[in-house]
């Protein structure tokens, strides 16, 4: 499952790499309503709640899913600027025609409604089904859709002020410790494109956006199958600190592609993320009984083909068979003793298997 991004003709200056101060708070909020995301900034998250006012809080909560499932595609610029304020005030210049869809997506569920013609904002039994999509998700989304469909400048207005509000609270003073991290990313990225192209700027990217070997679309391992062009508008990078692990698209109609990428961890101990196929091999692996048998037995010592046939009453080839499996699934290490071939269990590819596991669902 991928989204396609048509760049066809597209001179490499038009991929842009830039930190954008709105999709950072947009991150460190969704890291506020869904901190079992990102266990590591747990302690993060429980210090802002603790020290929010009750109104601000109250307000996160009253608007929390234009960031908590998917993010709403005006918080994710295109066109980055160097503040916040300057970002929410290209999002003013939006139109409600386009604002509000972008906000009612997020708000009836992002996999389960596509706005078009006719407009909620002007036509009965769209803005009809809107609201009946916002009321099986929740009475936040159903009060929330009302507010936005009777009067949206009102409610720009005020999701606006609660953003500033964010700043005030706790975005400002984590922003330039962020900054900091984002630029030094930034300038590794921007070299690269530079200097060896837009499949090596991609790489860095992350294992989940490659270059088509055509080089003609960027290819984002997402959720669904979905397609964009960036025909006019070319792409555009951010990276975030926050976001981890999450890979964010904007992709929708009307929409530049924007992409929203985890930076690698200072520590340089950290293990790059698997792929999503990896993952699955490992899962493939498992799920066979005689294969975790065999993980069991290589967890207590190193043992040969045949010592393993020999112990799970199989033959030779068939215990081949599965030790390549969990070789290819990286569950295993193999070293030559003069005649012999023994095996051993890879215990930090079993033990990250739940964390790479949950980092490929959640990206």
């Amino acid at each position: 499952m991928t989204l396609r991004i048509d760049i066809s003709g597209l001179p490499s200056e038009r991929l842009r790499f830039a930190a954008s101060p709105l999709a950072e708070l947009t991150a460190m909020l969704h890291v506020l309503v869904e901190p079992g995301h990102h266990p590591q900034l747990a302690d993060w998250a429980g210090d802002v709640w603790t020290g929010l006012r009750p109104e601000l809080a109250e307000r996160l909560r009253e608007a929390e899913f234009l960031w908590r499932s998917s993010q709403a595609d005006f918080l994710i610029p295109a066109r980055p600027r160097p503040t916040l304020a300057e970002e929410l005030d290209d999002v003013d210049r939006i139109d409600d025609e386009r604002y509000v869809t972008a906000a009612l997506v997020t708000t009836c569920g992002s996999n389960r409604v596509h706005f078009g013609m006719p407009s909620p904002l002007t036509d009965a039994s769209a803005r009809e089904r809107a609201l009946d999509l916002a009321q099986s998700r929740g009475a936040l989304q159903e009060a929330f859709a009302e507010r936005l469909l009777a009067d949206p400048a009102a409610v720009r207005a005020r999701v606006r002020d609660t953003l500033e509000q964010c700043a005030e609270a706790f975005f400002d003073a984590t922003w330039a410790g962020v900054a900091v991290r984002l630029a030094t990313d930034l300038r590794v990225k921007n070299d690269l494109l530079k200097r060896q192209g837009v499949g090596a700027a991609l790489a860095s990217v992350s294992d989940a956006v490659t270059l088509a070997p055509d080089g003609d679309c960027i290819i984002v391992d997402k959720l669904q199958d979905k397609s964009t062009s960036a025909h006019g508008t070319g792409v555009t990078f951010i990276p975030s600190v926050f976001g981890r692990p999450h890979l964010v698209a904007v992709h929708a109609p009307g929409w530049h592609p924007v992409v929203q990428y985890p930076v690698a961890e200072p520590s340089a101990a950290e293990p790059e993320p698997v792929s999503l196929e990896t993952v699955s091999l490992r899962l493939e692996a498992l799920a066979h009984p005689v294969r975790l048998r065999l993980l069991r037995t290589l967890a207590r010592s190193p043992q040969t083909n045949r010592e393993l046939a020999y112990a799970w009453d199989l033959t030779p080839p068939e215990i081949s068979r599965h030790l390549a499996v969990l070789r290819r699934a990286g569950l295993l290490t193999a070293r030559r003793h003069g005649r012999y071939v023994r095996y051993t269990l890879d215990a930090p590819g079993l033990t990250a298997l739940g964390a790479d596991l949950l980092a490929a669902v959640l990206r």
